[in-house]
């Protein structure tokens, strides 16, 4: 990357029924220094998502890609095939952040700033106390516990495990096989960093303020709870059997 320039940054969404939310969000988004390039990855929305994305696309030109797939195919494949695309494109830095303005489009600058000294940052609604609006008791114990839960089984050491608004450099996520990441649902996040602290990368935190979301409807269902809670217990088995091909290996 040459210094005297910026970086290349890339802001990724993944979309479902979020056309409201994508109207105001993504002139938010195309506003913020040094005018990052955005993929959305809609998985074939009946809301019109995709038409709202691509009349941005004609008001921000090459600034704007859209990946449609062709129905529901889970929140971590969505990723993993906007990550790839944002990196085909020769993105620097790649954001991760929700369409529904529950992640302030306003925090991506200082979470780019905190990669000059990490490889991936979480916005983290728990560190230096906790910022969630709007949220009930009863959902905040749950994040909180579910935090402490996967750190408990892979000692991340993180505040916020949970957090899917996050600054990446490429070569983090260039380092990893997307390909092996078998979450569909949110457990992508915890299953993501697994797999790029296995590979040695730093891993940091930077404070955000979440907002319980305005528009739409939560997406998370039974499976994708089920999901969360049996695959931490996976990848720590997948890092104890690595463990010992490694030490079998250099025995």
């Amino acid at each position: 990357m040459n210094s005297a320039s910026p970086p290349r940054i890339a802001v990724v969404i993944a979309s479902y029924n979020e056309r409201e939310n994508l109207r105001e969000l993504i002139p938010a988004i195309m506003a913020l220094p040094p005018q990052p390039r955005l993929v959305v990855v809609d998985d074939s929305s009946p809301d019109g998502t995709a038409q709202e994305v691509r009349l941005a696309a004609e008001r921000f030109p090459q600034r704007i890609a859209l990946i449609e797939r062709p129905g529901k195919l889970g929140y971590g494949s969505a990723f993993v095939a906007g990550f790839r695309r944002a990196l085909g494109d020769g993105a620097e830095m790649i954001v991760s952040m929700d369409a529904d303005w529950s992640h302030d489009p306003a925090a991506i600058p200082k979470l780019i700033e905190r990669l000059a000294e990490a490889d991936a940052v979480i916005g983290s609604r728990y560190i230096d106390g906790v910022r969630i609006l709007n949220w009930s008791m009863r959902r905040l114990l749950l994040s909180w516990c579910a935090n402490r839960y996967i750190n408990a089984i892979l000692r991340f050491g993180l505040c916020d495990c949970t957090s899917g608004f996050r600054a990446y450099r490429a070569e983090a996520l260039e380092a990893i096989d997307l390909d092996r990441a078998h979450s569909r649902g949110y457990a992508f996040l915890v299953e993501l960093l697994e797999m790029i602290r296995r590979q040695g990368f730093r891993i940091a935190e930077a404070p955000i303020v979440y907002a319980e979301r305005e528009k739409g409807r939560s997406k998370m269902s039974r499976g994708v709870i089920l999901e969360a809670i049996f695959r931490p217990w996976r990848l720590l088995a997948g890092r104890l059997v690595s463990r010992g091909a490694k030490r079998a290996n250099e025995g």
